[in-house]
């Protein structure tokens, strides 16, 4: 396995791939990623990579790993990325 994309060279890609100067690739990624994060509430989906969605979990009861005690963990919004269909099936190869 490799070493994960840096955001420079992602926006390097980018930018070669589409032609574009650095600049514009750069501010397009972080204009995209504004907008995910201001219509996440909605779900907000990337065509062909995935979906974000917030997802409410329930309160439940948990245990202390380290005493054994059983805990309450309270309700809370999370923040899930679903990843499409067409994403897996590239990345992992059709069955």
């Amino acid at each position: 396995m490799g070493k994960p994309l840096t955001k420079s060279q992602i926006v390097s890609q980018l930018a070669d791939k589409v032609d574009l100067p650095k600049k514009t690739a750069a501010t397009f990624l972080e204009t995209l990623a504004a907008i995910a994060y201001k219509e996440a509430k909605n779900s907000f989906t990337l065509p062909g990579l995935g979906k974000l969605v917030l997802v409410n979990r329930k309160a439940r009861m948990g245990r202390n790993p380290q005493t054994g005690a059983t805990i309450k963990i309270p309700a809370k919004k999370v923040v899930k990325f679903r990843v499409a269909k067409a994403a897996k099936d590239s990345i992992l190869g059709t069955k």
